[in-house]
């Protein structure tokens, strides 16, 4: 499965130049507004340091990682739903992600312009927050439009319908996000149909100075955007856009000295990926052998014909039972047959719940 996360954010607050960093694209990057007119697509390998290790055991003759999309929209300015600024097309772009990537500025800089004339992240957030909840309220009464017509034949799935999406209006017109809702899992099914925005996980990436990164925790902006998260249960990471924009024009083999100088243990695009897993609930796991080592992304929670099912249609339909080991086995014993020796192979049916970190060998007939 492949992961997508959309990048929001008001204009100038370091959007583009985060996007160029982490997928190593080349859009424009400038100190005005709506520098980005059309949406960028950069896709990008989902980094995981126990591929490299399972490729010097198997000697695979190829490696295949997962894959994360992100989608980097025009800034949004207050009345963005109702066509101020660019405009509520944009956010028709990212109604499909999986994950909200919300950046927020947390540095003063007197040359970068702030379109709200001063650096207020609480404020920041609450306009985009509300932009995003206009422009579900309007999908909301277009559908209840739609449905108070089968309402009236006494149509039952309707009627149902219909006191949901009375629900989600209630809750939308009280500045109230969707996600914040209490539903059943057939309410969760029916409102995720509509592709709404508030429905998605936020990560809130707070953009420092790079001097400032460091010491992250003491910069009061970023303990507004961390309360916030809190109150919200939602992710929160900081970075500096800058510093990302400085790795991604180093050769690769320098870019670990390069944060290891700074003090910084983690790249913003392995932050960013690392956040969205968790906030997402998502693990990985593995197949391997001479042919290929493929990470796989997967939900917590899925059993193994679902995991089947991810690298084939067939392999779920058909599925017997899968042969499954442990990532730190293998580290260990450093063969598939040491492995079998040490009794360290399980055989799992259709009831197993695969773990992060499994290699699964899938058994089906179709």
């Amino acid at each position: 499965m492949s992961l997508t996360a959309g990048i929001v954010g008001l204009p100038n607050v370091g959007k583009s130049t985060l996007f160029n960093a982490i997928t190593q694209a080349h859009v424009e990057a400038a100190n005005y507004p709506f520098a980005t007119i059309t949406p960028n697509v950069g896709i990008v390998t989902v980094p995981d340091y126990r591929v490299a290790p399972l490729v010097e055991i198997f000697q695979p003759k190829k490696v295949v990682y997962p894959t994360f999309e992100f989608t980097d929209i025009a800034g949004l300015v207050k009345g963005a739903s109702q066509g101020e600024g660019l405009g509520n097309q944009f956010l028709a772009q990212i109604r499909e992600v999986d994950v909200i990537c919300h950046i927020v500025r947390c540095f003063d800089h007197e040359s970068i312009v702030h379109i709200e004339n001063s650096v207020n992240p609480t404020r920041d957030i609450e306009i985009i927050n509300l932009e995003l909840v206009f422009a579900d309220l309007s999908t909301i009464e277009k559908r209840l439009q739609k449905v108070e017509r089968k309402v009236k034949a006494a149509e039952k799935e309707a009627i149902f319908e219909f006191n949901l999406l009375k629900k989600a209006q209630e809750q939308l017109l009280s500045n109230k996000q969707l996600r914040f809702l209490s539903l059943s899992d057939k309410e969760k099914e029916i409102l995720n149909s509509f592709h709404l925005l508030t429905v998605k996980p936020v990560l809130y990436i707070a953009n420092l100075a790079d001097d400032e990164i460091t010491t992250y925790q003491d910069n009061k902006y970023y303990q507004e955007v961390s309360k916030i998260a809190q109150q919200e249960k939602s992710g929160v990471i900081a970075i500096s856009a800058q510093i990302e924009a400085e790795i991604t024009d180093l050769p690769v083999e320098e870019r670990s000295e390069f944060l290891a100088d700074l003090n910084i243990q983690q790249s913003g695009l392995d932050q960013i990926i690392l956040a969205c897993y968790q906030l997402l609930n998502l693990g990985t796991f593995f197949t391997v052998g001479e042919t290929e080592v493929h990470a796989w992304t997967f939900q917590i929670g899925m059993k193994a014909p679902e995991c089947a099912g991810l690298i084939h249609s067939d392999f779920q339909r058909g599925f017997i039972r899968v042969e499954t080991y442990s990532y730190k086995d293998i580290i260990k014993l450093k063969s598939e047959l040491a492995i079998k020796d040490a009794g360290k192979l399980r055989i799992e049916g259709k009831e197993y719940l695969v773990k992060d970190g499994d290699i699964l060998h899938f058994r089906f007939n179709v």
